[in-house]
């Protein structure tokens, strides 16, 4: 029999008020709040306006646990409050609340990468946007890392017809058929990349000089889709064979990997910011 989930209602520690918030962002029961959790709750909240307190963060971490939030552990209270406090940084604007394009801000994008699987992983990902959200994609990617052998560019390689139709009978990842062959081409034209160079890293650093380019975008519409480095790294490319690498595509696989720094002057992911936020 399938598990009849609970009303927030039943739960400990949270009240009347808390109830009202948290069904205004989507949490109606047991299930809904553990999938958010405590501190992916306390941020939608408060972006959402509500006055949402520390303890609040408590009171649903004890209703997960099953506990009155007095009960929880003081080390866990600690983490938590240094969890809550970071979730309310300032952010670009992009994320829009959404937990796994929020983990994606912050612990990925304008990261420089110079491992060649990563680079694989999202030219996959970036080419597999096309006509799509990132969200989109960002939430597939678990079920691509499945379907395209853990984005090893060599296995991909291999992949046959056969192969192709299997992949468009997945519906872990997006089932064009374009975008899924244009996937093998690409591994095929990476790998001969890789021969050339020693490495996709060194080839495609070299469009920005070998070092990041760190813009100082106020807001997302000062960002550009595409630049003279993303048009001349997108006529290489196709030269070389690849496909879905037009310009605007492999701006944001530069974005993605760190070539190019876009986050906005006052996200706090911005070199700027955090040097100023840096104690003496």
């Amino acid at each position: 029999m399938p598990t009849k989930h609970r009303a927030l209602q039943a739960l400990e520690n949270l009240g009347p008020t808390s109830i009202r918030w948290l069904n205004t962002i989507g949490v109606h029961t047991d299930r809904d709040l553990e999938q958010l959790g405590s501190i992916d709750a306390y941020r939608l909240l408060k972006n959402h306006g509500f006055n949402a307190s520390l303890n609040l963060v408590y009171a649903i971490e004890g209703a997960l646990r099953g506990c009155a939030w007095q009960r929880l552990p003081s080390k866990l209270k600690t983490e938590l409050k240094a969890r809550a406090a970071d979730t309310l940084k300032p952010r670009c604007a992009w994320p829009h609340g959404d937990p796994l394009m929020l983990r994606y801000h912050d612990e990925e994008w304008g990261v420089p990468v110079h491992d060649d699987r990563k680079h694989f992983e999202f030219l996959i990902l970036e080419g597999a946007q096309a006509g799509l959200s990132w969200r989109t994609v960002l939430h597939k990617r678990a079920g691509y890392r499945d379907a395209f052998a853990n984005f090893d560019p060599r296995r991909v390689a291999r992949f046959d017809v056969r192969k192709v139709k299997t992949l468009l009978r997945n519906d872990g990842i997006i089932r064009n058929r374009l975008k899924v062959e244009s996937a093998i081409t690409n591994a095929r034209a990476f790998l001969a990349v890789q021969r050339e160079f020693g490495s996709f890293d060194r080839y495609v650093w070299r469009f920005v000089g070998g070092r990041p380019l760190i813009n100082r975008w106020r807001s997302l519409a000062e960002i550009p889709a595409q630049t003279r480095e993303s048009d001349a790294l997108s006529a290489d490319l196709k030269q070389r064979g690849f496909r879905f690498v037009g310009s605007t595509i492999i701006y944001a696989h530069m974005q993605a990997v760190g070539m190019v720094n876009d986050h906005t002057i006052e996200c706090f992911r911005h070199p700027a910011t955090r040097k100023r936020r840096t104690p003496r």
